[in-house]
């Protein structure tokens, strides 16, 4: 089992930053994935961003390409989701997620966190 928390959301205004945390316990961190998802109100959850369990290969959702960035760090057990030029279209519910690969990661990963708030005004 895994186990994730996410933690960094709050309110910010268009244009603004905000870094998102997930910690990882349970079983080896470094063997895993790890991706975020996000779900805005009325709309499908959507795949935000993964990397790879040594962190050399990232991936990320067209919507979010080049403004944000995610990172992980093997011996603190946690990545990270760096988010610039923030706009109100991205305020949503974040979700850490988990799996043996990135391609399950991005396809339907088998571990979430409990999620964490994201709202960007205008």
């Amino acid at each position: 089992q895994v186990q994730l928390v996410e933690s960094g959301g709050g309110l910010v205004q268009a244009g603004g930053s905000l870094r998102l945390s997930c910690a990882a316990s349970g079983r080896t961190f470094s063997s895993y994935a790890m991706g975020w998802f996000r779900q805005a109100p009325g709309k499908e959850r959507e795949f935000v961003a993964a990397v790879s369990w040594s962190g050399g290969s990232t991936y990320y959702a067209d919507s979010v390409q080049g403004r944000f960035t995610i990172s992980s760090d093997n011996a603190k057990n946690t990545v990270l989701l760096q988010m610039n030029s923030l706009k109100p279209e991205d305020t949503a519910v974040y979700y850490c997620a988990a799996d043996h690969s990135v391609r399950r990661v991005v396809t339907g990963p088998e571990y979430w966190g409990q999620g964490t708030q994201v709202t960007v005004s205008s």
